[in-house]
């Protein structure tokens, strides 16, 4: 059973995940920053990089948040179109400002919607990226599938994720920055302790590695890439979809 934000309440894990990034939206952006020492925006750059090479490309941003990696992609990369999509719209309002703040707005969309239920069509883009989304999902296999399916043939999925450390000491370290240090800090500022609790508690749970290299295969992708970023505290997971 995956972990729910507010686990004593009544909700699905969607519901209480889209109600907990409402409720935080407001100091996201801080917290996300300030807890990642910043090193969040370098594993956004080398997202960034690996688009950059194509041509005028359709790219679809899954839960796009505040909008930064949307944002950092329509800076500097030439996409045809960049559509945001996040299931939470108080996050997307602060994605709005900020994309209207970069003079974006004529290459970023933003659409509140679904990642398991895509209101695109099949064959709509030819790169759709995640930063910090897909451990979110209620069901794994039904947004990765979704992925796939309104990829062009050939298309790039890149999916940024935190990991889990295996070597000493970064291993031990890591778990008590994230199941002690982070969840008191960010309750602190967010006032939300549930949500920052829920963080490594997902993070924990989600399977990264060769292990989420095997649910892009169950989903129809080709795993070509797998970029362990920071002593392995967050990965970059690059999948294709095969030619037909």
């Amino acid at each position: 059973m995956s972990v729910k934000p507010y686990g004593n309440q009544i909700g699905s894990k969607k519901e209480q995940v889209t109600q907990m990034f409402n409720r935080i939206a407001p100091k996201y952006d801080l917290l996300n920053h300030l807890l990642s020492f910043r090193i969040d925006k370098l594993w956004r750059r080398r997202v960034v990089k690996l688009i950059k090479p194509l041509r005028m490309p359709d790219v679809l941003d899954l839960a796009t948040g505040t909008g930064d990696l949307a944002i950092a992609i329509g800076r500097k990369v030439k996409p045809n179109v960049i559509y945001g999509v996040d299931i939470s719209s108080g996050m997307l309002a602060l994605a709005a400002k900020k994309v209207l703040k970069h003079q974006l707005q004529h290459k970023i969309v933003l659409k509140e919607g679904d990642s398991e239920n895509l209101p695109f069509e099949k064959h709509s883009f030819d790169v759709v990226t995640v930063a910090f989304g897909v451990r979110n999902f209620e069901n794994l296999q039904a947004g990765l599938s979704e992925m796939a399916r309104v990829l062009r043939p050939g298309g790039m999925v890149i999916v940024l994720e935190f990991s889990k450390p295996l070597s000493f000491p970064m291993k031990q370290l890591y778990r008590l920055y994230f199941t002690r240090i982070l969840p008191w800090w960010g309750g602190l500022i967010s006032r939300d302790k549930e949500a920052y609790s829920y963080l490594p508690a997902s993070v924990l749970q989600f399977p990264d590695g060769k292990d989420f290299d095997d649910e892009l295969v169950k989903a129809g992708l080709n795993p070509v890439r797998r970029w362990k970023q920071t002593f392995g505290i967050a990965t970059i997971y690059v999948a294709l979809k095969p030619e037909q």
